[in-house]
């Protein structure tokens, strides 16, 4: 006993230099890593541009990033930049995204940096993927969401959840005093509750009366919030080191991850030993043809990530811009008492494709607030953009959705307008050219969730419009937005609600 107490005390000066040694070398080694990164970016650039963004002067004339780049996008004759800084070249022009998405799309993949930030949460999932694997999901989805039969099952999801929970809770909300309530909260709810059950065939419930915490809902939230925040970091250095130690934020995304992989995991389980020749939902489709329960949990969370929080986002900017023109509202409510019987509270999807306002409404309200704000790329070889931008090997390329749709050469002198006209012709809806209107992106990579996601919103829109009317509270402010993978309104979308009396 004693021989080991004497042991033990001898070798701990030799633990504590090891201790000391290894936390000397990984901050050297950080520091070193940091230095190497911030001078291939070039600090010293003296550009207006990147000394705006190095010292957040941007900030005194723009409350949103997106809105700063909209103005330097706008003033260039080319409608692209470059900022050093950030190694990325920024676009709104339409010809350089036809050439990104499609022309040269083989030059221009999602890239191993896009791919590491969100490996840990969507793996080897469809929208983290690029080459065979990418391509095997992407014809594998495509025949599974192209189908008449999910489009339906889709739509009697979205319709049970709107009938059973939606109306209820937005008419509680109204026949209270104090009546305000953040609707973003609710769609981001509503949307988490119909993607769950169409992605897994599960029912997280967040949309009950009482708005119950969801410990899964929380925690994919918190995994996605922090898998975006990790692009903000001054070098990827710092959070693969935080992952390394599991400090912090890495080790609180770890956390959420191990939850969201947990569900994953027992939903999984469940079908194989419960069958799922019969199931509708996607996660049984896929299990037809996959027997990697890995590569299904990354699937299906990546569907689950991109269902939820677009639909959500897409709905809280269509309503902040439906109070703020009630002509719009109630032409739409027009529209749809031609063509829904006096007594129905739901729309059908046959009706869906006659409500060409409606639809023209949905496209305007998305050109000025996409629910992807950019999207970027990452060039393997150097390229000469058609706007003659040379783009170098390893640069992260951007094309920009919120930009494009506020572009004037683009749109027109009205460009900043919500106006649902511009999207129809004899008063029937004529889509716009994708590459001018990349909200669900185009060329190869084009949404195949889109009709879906549409149907959604429509169907929820219309619904909610029919019967209340929707204000928020405080309709001169404009939607300021949090850091994420998607649009989402930083403290959320106060509103009024009030059921019509007719």
């Amino acid at each position: 006993m004693e021989l080991f107490d004497y042991s033990a005390l001898w070798l701990q000066p030799f633990r504590n230099t090891l201790s000391f040694m290894f936390f000397t070398f990984t901050i050297l080694f950080f520091l070193f890593s940091l230095l190497i990164f911030v001078l291939r970016l070039k600090p010293w650039c003296q550009c207006d541009a990147c000394r705006s963004y190095l010292t957040f002067s941007w900030l005194k004339d723009f409350n949103n990033l997106c809105d700063w780049y909209t103005h330097l996008l706008a003033k260039s004759p080319t409608g692209t930049i470059h900022l050093h800084v950030l190694g990325n070249t920024i676009t709104s022009n339409p010809g350089n995204v036809e050439y990104i998405l499609k022309t040269r799309f083989d030059n221009y993949p999602k890239g191993k940096p896009f791919s590491v930030i969100l490996g840990d949460l969507l793996g080897r999932g469809i929208f983290n993927v690029d080459g065979d694997s990418w391509e095997f999901q992407r014809k594998m989805a495509c025949f599974e969401l192209g189908s008449f039969n999910i489009k339906m099952y889709a739509l009697e999801l979205v319709t049970a959840e709107i009938r059973s929970r939606l109306i209820p809770l937005l008419s509680s909300a109204a026949n209270k005093d104090n009546n305000i309530l953040d609707l973003q909260d609710v769609f981001r709810r509503f949307s988490f509750d119909s993607i769950c059950k169409f992605s897994f065939g599960l029912d997280p419930e967040c949309l009950m009366l009482n708005l119950p915490v969801s410990k899964f809902a929380t925690a994919f939230d918190l995994a996605s919030k922090l898998s975006a925040e990790r692009a903000l970091a001054p070098s990827p250095i710092v959070w693969k080191i935080k992952r390394l130690l599991n400090i912090g934020s890495e080790k609180q995304l770890k956390g959420a991850i191990n939850l969201v992989n947990e569900l994953a995991e027992t939903m999984i389980h469940q079908r194989q030993q419960m069958g799922f020749s019969k199931n509708n939902d996607l996660l049984s489709r896929f299990m037809a043809s996959i027997d990697d329960d890995k590569y299904l949990r990354d699937i299906v969370v990546s569907f689950l990530l991109a269902g939820r929080d677009t639909v959500a986002s897409g709905l809280t900017s269509f309503f902040w811009l439906l109070s703020q023109h009630p002509e719009v509202e109630s032409t739409i409510r027009n529209e749809s008492d031609k063509i829904m019987k006096p007594n129905q509270d739901l729309v059908s999807f046959e009706q869906l494709r006659e409500l060409h306002y409606l639809n023209a409404a949905v496209y305007e309200s998305m050109r000025l607030f996409p629910p992807v704000q950019f999207d970027s790329k990452f060039a393997q070889e150097d390229d000469i953009l058609p706007d003659g931008t040379f783009v170098r090997k390893g640069t992260r390329v951007t094309y920009h959705p919120y930009a494009m749709g506020r572009m004037e050469r683009i749109w027109g002198p009205d460009c900043l307008e919500f106006k649902p006209e511009r999207w129809l012709r004899n008063g029937r809806f004529v889509p716009a050219n994708p590459f001018k209107y990349p909200v669900f992106q185009a060329g190869h990579r084009v949404c195949l969730g889109k009709d879906i996601a549409l149907v959604e919103m429509k169907s929820v829109a219309l619904a909610v419009v029919r019967k209340f009317n929707i204000r928020v509270s405080d309709p001169n402010q404009a939607p300021q937005f949090a850091p994420g993978l998607t649009a989402t309104v930083r403290g959320g979308l106060p509103v009024m609600v009030q059921e019509r009396g007719d």
